[in-house]
């Protein structure tokens, strides 16, 4: 078994009284896909951002690739290649898609602005984002701006913006949340595509069973910000106190 890529150790947080995430501990390894699931208030999206940065941790711990990363801020994160996509989408709207993920080529390149040379120059970067363009299969709407797009291909745009940070660990927070039955499995193929990457961890939050199913090779369970249950996606989804908690008694298991 591989060394684990991302490390939680008694992940906490505390809003005054209330423990939203309560001593978590987890490592997640490359070649995983780990789906995390619960009810709504069981803080997935909250255990989520204490990974990425966007929240504090009260205490505990999280350790990338053996590096304890707690007190580093999202960017720095992102560089040490920790990507996340959020429920909303998160693009520059007015820029085209194109733009959109030449500009996350150029972040990711190191670049930056440079005022005297324009962007067009850098061929190698352009090159690059015409390859997640076409992973991706927007190469069709590459001049479309981004708030042009339905929200489907938004998803699939900002799939592809994560994919041009080339991270080795993808966080997707309810990858298909508001898109159309016939959008989302175009997402889920391309969360596919990742995981089947052997380098690549992937965390997953999501409440549709039939995602869960088709994608995770591991299933966790967050109750009241606590660890419910970690494992195999059969063993889980089989335990009569998950089903109690989060599946309901009633819900069947393929």
């Amino acid at each position: 078994m591989s060394d684990p890529s991302l490390v939680t150790q008694d992940l906490t947080i505390r809003f005054g009284g209330h423990v939203a995430v309560n001593s978590v501990s987890c490592a997640f390894r490359p070649g995983e896909l780990t789906v995390i699931v619960g009810p709504n208030g069981a803080g997935k999206t909250t255990y989520f951002n204490l990974i990425s940065g966007q929240l504090s941790a009260t205490s505990g711990k999280v350790i990338k690739d053996g590096t304890d990363i707690t007190a580093q801020s999202p960017s720095a994160r992102a560089r040490h290649g920790i990507g996340r996509a959020f429920q909303l989408t998160n693009l520059f709207p007015q820029l085209t898609v194109f733009e959109n993920i030449r500009l996350a080529v150029q972040a990711h390149s190191g670049e930056g602005w440079r005022m005297l040379r324009p962007v067009s120059h850098f061929r190698a970067l352009s090159d690059k984002a015409e390859h997640y363009l076409e992973a991706t299969r927007l190469t069709k709407l590459a001049h479309q701006t981004a708030a042009n797009l339905p929200h489907g291909d938004q998803r699939k745009l900002e799939v592809a913006l994560l994919m041009a940070m080339e991270p080795d660990i993808y966080m997707f927070d309810e990858p298909t949340a508001g898109m159309s039955l016939d959008h989302a499995p175009d997402v889920l193929d391309l969360i596919a595509g990742i995981k089947a990457d052997k380098t690549k961890t992937v965390l997953l939050v999501e409440h549709k069973m039939d995602v869960v199913r088709a994608l995770a090779d591991r299933i966790i369970v967050l109750h009241n910000g606590e660890l419910l249950a970690d494992g195999a996606p059969q063993e889980v989804m089989s335990s009569q106190i998950v089903r109690d908690v989060y599946l309901g008694t009633s819900e069947g298991v393929a």
